[in-house]
Order: C-alpha cells, then structure tokens, then sequence
C-alpha cells in the first residue's frame, strides 16, 4: 500500500504540470471504487483551472477554483501524467484532460482508492478526524506520551492510529521504532516520555529521509511508468524476519500486532 512518503512523492511529481492548467473534460471508465466517483464529476471539473495540490494524510487534494478533487491511492493505486490520447489499459479508470495535452491518469488493479468531489475538503468526512501530520510542529513526543497515558495497546499500532499523528504506516513504524530503540510489542502507556521525544524524532527523520529517497528515484512523471521510490534499500528492519540485525548480527525476529507483521532486533530494542 502506498504511505505517505509515497503518496508525497506522487504530489511533489505531478503539482508542477496541473498547477494553473485548466481541465478540458474528465473521462470517467469505471465508477467503481472504495465509493463511487460521482457521477457529475466531469460537470464539476471540466472547464476549471486547478490551483493546488496538497496532501493531507494519504490523501490527495487536487484543489481547483470551486471544489477539490480527493484522491486516495488505496491498495495498489498510483496517478501518473501521460501524452492525452494515449490509449488506456486494464484497471485505468479515469482521466483528467488538460488543455497543456497531458492528462493526469489514474490507475487502481484493486479498485480501493477513492476519486471523490468536496466543496469544503478539509470539513469531509474522511478527513475531519485525522490527527497532525508528522512533519509539522502540531507532532511532537510530548503529544505521545500525553496520549498514550493509560493506553495499553502496543506501541507499534498506537503511533499508527491516524487519530494520533496521520501517514505513519507499516513500514515507517517499523523502521522508527528500531532508530529509537524501542520493542514494537511495549505497552504505549508504559513507555516513557524521553524515549518518545526520541521516538518522534526518529519518526520525522524516517519519513523525510523516504520522501526525498522518493524524488530521487522518481525520475520522469511524464515519461517514466510513474512509479514512486519506496526506500528499500534504507530499511533496517521491515520485511527482514529471520535475516540479521544490520547493527548487532542479531537475528530479527517477526511478530503480528493488530493483523500486522512487524519485524524487530530482539538485543537494539527493549
């Protein structure tokens, strides 16, 4: 699933080509997702000039002059820019022409994602209740240990509730909780608050330093297949159960915490 590094490069990569374009029509060819796209969005996009691109958790805010576009990537999505015309594939469903001749095209195998209309995006119901994005100052360790007093759910799903802090999925709590030293199975209230100041430092570097590995895999919006980085060859610990620890030679151990598997070093984190 894409997460927020990615969903971030996919913003950094397609704002500068939608930014200030005016849409000549929306092409619609299946309806068909997590909630159906409305079926007047082509009425309600065509013809507007978009004036942002923004992100608020995983999801994309194509904002024009009345209304914004919400999109989320869901399972296996990804919107990438093509020359308008070309002939789409299986599982493209929509297009969004615009009067530059490209046309932003959005592709979802597994038809999780989401292409929804708002006047009032930040007021939706998807988004109303998300905690702070984790590379603002709204995010800090203080938050942590203030919210997880008296918590006794594992630390791991804790800092992944996106009612806490938004966009710290699988991966990049995995990976935070090995740069902080801290047993993904720990209960959240027993942790204490100077290793959750660490905590959300470590928190913040994963994800910058993701986002950027992101840009610079991502190479051509245009002309490549679109496809952001996923940081792999930076993980210390996700997907390397079994496999030795890369700072001690420990063998990583893998558990399952709220139906997820989390991969951690048995000595570097207690």
């Amino acid at each position: 699933m894409p997460e927020l590094p990615e969903v971030e490069t996919t913003r950094r990569g397609i704002a500068p080509h939608l930014e200030g374009q005016r849409v000549s029509r929306v092409v619609v060819r299946d309806r068909r997702l997590r909630w159906p796209i409305p079926e007047d969005l082509d009425v309600r996009l065509s013809g507007q000039t978009i004036v942002s691109v923004e992100r608020r958790a995983k999801y994309l805010l194509i904002n024009a002059e009345v209304g914004t576009l919400i999109s989320h990537l869901g399972m296996s999505g990804n919107l990438r820019l093509v020359e308008r015309g070309l002939p789409a594939a299986k599982h493209e469903h929509v297009d969004i022409e615009l009067e530059s001749g490209l046309m932003l095209r959005y592709t979802d195998p597994r038809r999780f994602g989401a292409m929804l209309w708002s006047l009032e995006p930040l007021q939706h119901e998807l988004l109303l209740r998300l905690g702070p994005e984790p590379l603002t100052e709204l995010f800090d360790g203080e938050r942590l240990f203030q919210l997880s007093r008296g918590r006794s759910m594992a630390v791991k799903p804790f800092i992944m509730d996106n009612a806490v802090v938004v966009g710290v999925g699988n991966i990049y709590a995995t990976e935070a909780l090995f740069a902080a030293g801290i047993d993904p199975r720990r209960e959240a209230g027993g942790i204490s608050r100077a290793r959750y100041l660490k905590l959300a430092v470590e928190i913040k570097r994963v994800l910058a330093a993701a986002i950027e590995q992101g840009g610079t895999t991502l190479r051509d919006f245009i002309g490549g297949d679109g496809q952001p980085g996923y940081f792999q060859q930076e993980l210390f610990v996700y997907g390397r159960g079994g496999q030795p620890c890369k700072l001690c030679g420990t063998t990583l151990r893998e558990v399952k915490l709220g139906q997820r598997a989390s991969v951690f070093c048995p000595r570097c984190q207690r």
